[in-house]
């Protein structure tokens, strides 16, 4: 799937521990009815036929709604499972080599939180960068916060297109309004909310706002 920046205008990451009584796929889907245009299946939990399985699951939803679905830290499923691309970490495989192993056409996304990091990451071939903390997060113990100077900072260093991720939901993403990100990155903002869909509506228009802005 071609990559456009207007793919990160709402970027949904996984995390099963919000599901409650909904499967993963079903939160997905209910994110996909409310406007998602990016999914990360980021289950760092799972292992082997499980998380093979439930990847080609997510990957068949995404591809009934148009949507790119990412594969967290994990190149080698991405792969098996012929998912759009990957993202990774600092600390995770180089996206030189991600890129060798999925190809010219694979989606690469790496986290930045310095502008040195961002920029290394744009001259290693990489589509976007994920910058954050921007409000804190509950979903990564050492992630720490990423002040909006920063985040600015960043977007402007590269060319490249940049999300914002860490504590996103509907009553903070105006905050971001001036930084210069292309969308937010969203956890618990979507799949912990009473109604996925309707928080998935509601945090796409106000993305669209915030990086207009």
């Amino acid at each position: 799937m071609r990559f456009d920046k207007g793919m990160l205008r709402l970027y949904a990451v996984t995390d099963r521990r919000w599901a409650g009584a909904l499967s993963l796929p079903r939160q997905v889907e209910l994110a996909l009815q409310g406007g998602a245009t990016m999914v990360q299946f980021r289950e760092k939990h799972l292992q082997g036929a499980e998380k093979e399985a439930l990847a080609r699951e997510l990957l068949a939803l995404c591809r009934s709604h148009g949507v790119p679905l990412i594969i967290n830290d994990d190149a080698e499923l991405a792969k098996k499972v012929g998912a759009d691309g990957v993202h990774v970490g600092q600390s995770d495989l180089a996206a030189q080599e991600a890129r060798r192993m999925l190809g010219p056409q694979a989606i690469i996304g790496v986290t930045a939180r310095t502008v040195e990091q961002a920029r290394a990451a744009q001259a290693a071939g990489a589509d976007y960068l994920g910058s954050g903390a921007v409000f804190g997060t509950s979903s990564k113990s050492d992630a720490r916060p990423l002040s909006g100077e920063e985040l600015r900072a960043i977007c402007a260093a590269v060319t490249i297109p940049v999300v914002a991720i860490g504590g996103i939901h509907a009553g903070n993403v105006l905050a971001l309004c001036g930084c210069g990100q292309a969308g937010v990155a969203v956890i618990g903002g979507i799949f912990g909310q009473p109604d996925i869909r309707q928080a998935a509506r509601e945090l796409l228009a106000l993305s669209e706002q915030a990086s207009q802005n």
